[in-house]
């Protein structure tokens, strides 16, 4: 296993991170702890990368951006694709720009898969095999890049999902590391290392009962089709169709694409929405509580941010 970056000397275990399910609120608190611990904030969220899609992320205001600033927000168009590898390349060169300015980093988000990378680092895979990929090169070079990816398709969909046709080195790659080991790029990119000790880093996650998260989640729903979530994902169809697999993955899009198309009624859509969100909840807490280096935060009755803030601060502060 590797650190998650290409220098090994680098860590992200120095940085602090705040996350929790959806609707938990990290957005607020995450602006007032950046402001305790003079930090710039990286989202940690694996859809608010795509520009043009912000009221169904619930991406951070414009003025919430400028009052602290943040990172890896708005960094790819909706009809390109993503990885977790990519991601953690963007964290490193954000993160050490953070630095050489004095300040720390932030990472606020929900996004699991990726704060576990951070933490914990992916597997590179086999050591490469040059002979097979100069072959599959010359092999890219001659039935083309669309042949390739079809072909990836067959062998890794997870891989293939995630890499564009035009991206040749990756196709390559991943088609390498299945030929010469049996096993998909995918397989390797989702085995981590050792997890650290919660006395070792500064993890947090905003922990609600189940049935004010509910609540919460449903209020926010509601407020995002009222502040124009089906005319957002109109303009998304107008301008970048077809989203990328990766893109679509956004909970709420799929179902107002579905309600554009005349396939159910408004109703329906939010309802469908509703129960995709809670149950998307659901899997994040429960990927929060198997990281050993989450410090639960437990919240209850009405929410402070700046309580909850300064609360997280001298927690950290101790470490």
């Amino acid at each position: 296993m590797t650190n998650p970056t290409t220098d090994k000397e680098f860590s992200f275990l120095d940085c602090w991170f705040l996350t929790g399910a959806t609707a938990s609120g990290k957005t607020r608190v995450g602006l007032r702890l950046a402001e305790k611990i003079n930090a710039e904030i990286i989202a940690l969220d694996s859809m608010s990368l795509y520009r043009d899609m912000d009221i169904g992320t619930a991406k951070p205001t414009r003025n919430e951006q400028a009052a602290i600033a943040h990172h890896l927000i708005d960094v790819l168009d909706p009809n390109e694709t993503s990885s977790i590898s990519h991601y953690l390349e963007l964290a490193q060169a954000t993160v050490q720009e953070i630095r050489s300015r004095g300040k720390q980093a932030l990472f606020v988000g929900g996004t699991p898969l990726y704060l576990k990378a951070l933490l914990r680092g992916l597997s590179e895979g086999p050591a490469p095999d040059l002979a097979l990929r100069k072959a599959l090169e010359e092999e890219a070079a001659k039935v083309g890049n669309a042949a390739l990816h079809a072909r990836l398709k067959m062998v890794d969909p997870l891989a293939a999902a995630r890499i564009h046709e035009n991206d040749t080195r990756r196709m390559v790659r991943a088609l390498e590391v299945h030929q010469a080991t049996g096993q998909p790029m995918s397989h390797y990119q989702f085995e981590f290392a050792d997890h650290a000790r919660p006395e070792d880093c500064r993890v947090f996650w905003l922990s609600w009962e189940r049935t004010v998260l509910h609540r919460r989640i449903n209020d926010r729903v509601e407020a995002m089709f009222e502040t124009g979530l089906i005319e957002e994902v109109q303009r998304l169809l107008d301008t970048h169709s077809p989203l990328s697999t990766t893109a679509m993955q956004a909970v709420g899009y799929q179902e107002v694409i579905d309600y554009l198309a005349g396939n159910q009624e408004l109703e329906s859509a939010k309802e469908r929405v509703k129960a995709r969100t809670r149950q998307f909840a659901k899997r994040q807490c429960t990927w929060f509580r198997s990281l050993e280096e989450c410090r639960e935060v437990p919240l209850a009755g009405q929410f402070d941010a700046e309580a909850v803030a300064q609360q997280i601060y001298e927690l950290g502060s101790t470490l």
